[in-house]
């Protein structure tokens, strides 16, 4: 089997909080998500009972599923890892929840979370994100000095926003960047800017913002490609969020349709990976 690329779609991305207090159900929300051709979804595994509808519907549908966890605490993830060998998953990806006042005091959190991961065997990628132990690019980037072969999920507007990068961004704080992707094993997209959390990738005054990710994305796409097996899988999970990620006037609806940018998102990932793909053969 050759390396094969997974577009998966936010759960937390289908709330729609729109002042009219309309949200669809989640059956509505699957179903877009397959019919509009994702290849499935990202699904918070702390309510048992959420995971086990989500994922027998994405099961049934031959759709993939990665598994989205918040530890505080190492025990944290056991039940998480327990739900996974139960139901499965692509992958865990966690967020930790821990905000240590020396970097060395979050140690033992990411030893005890690698530990039962190995235990288990099953793959469980540290997301980067703010308000999280991996809040900062510098924070992160000396989690990396002492686990050199930790594993991220990346999401970089989050460091985007966090470092509020000058425009144009510069060589050395690409570098940072790229340190950060050849340490990604999957991915988180949005488009950021220095001001803005996530911006409308439909806009044209956007586009510049939208360009430079769609850079990082295809460098992180190409390292992985050098670091995986030949049969391994990549996941991209478009993760456009609701209002006050989204932008809202001032009758609180968004500025863009966000459902739509996330399909034009899956198409552009897809014909990048291609992109590589073609590349790569032609040598």
């Amino acid at each position: 089997m050759a390396q094969r690329l997974l577009v998966l779609q936010s759960l937390w991305a289908m709330e729609r909080r729109h002042p009219d207090g309309v949200e669809w159900p989640l059956e509505r929300k699957l179903a877009m998500i397959r019919d509009a051709g994702f290849d499935g979804a990202g699904v918070r595994f702390a309510d048992d009972a959420h995971a086990r509808q989500v994922t027998g519907f994405l099961r049934a549908h031959g759709l993939a599923w990665q598994a989205q966890c918040y530890p505080a605490t190492v025990e944290d993830l056991r039940p998480i890892l327990d739900r996974v060998q139960a139901l499965g998953a692509d992958h865990v990806n966690l967020q930790p929840d821990v905000r240590p006042y020396r970097l060395e005091d979050g140690f033992p959190c990411i030893e005890g979370w690698r530990r039962l991961a190995a235990e288990a065997g099953i793959s469980v990628y540290i997301e980067t994100h703010r308000d999280r132990m991996t809040t900062d690019l510098i924070t992160t980037l000396h989690l990396l000095d002492r686990f050199p072969d930790l594993r991220l999920t990346a999401d970089l507007s989050h460091y985007l926003l966090g470092r509020e990068f000058a425009w144009p961004v510069s060589a050395e704080n690409h570098a940072l960047i790229h340190r950060i992707l050849d340490h990604a094993w999957a991915f988180h997209g949005r488009v950021a800017s220095r001001e803005q959390i996530q911006l409308q990738i439909s806009f044209p005054h956007h586009r510049d913002w939208l360009e430079l990710f769609m850079g990082w994305w295809e460098y992180g796409f190409r390292s992985w490609r050098r670091r995986a097996p030949p049969d391994a899988t990549l996941t991209f999970l478009c993760e456009l969020g609701p209002k006050e990620y989204a932008m809202t006037g001032p009758d609180g609806a968004e500025l863009s349709d966000r459902w739509q940018e996330a399909l034009l998102l899956k198409d552009m990932i897809r014909s990048l990976w291609r992109r590589i793909e073609h590349e790569e053969q032609a040598g």
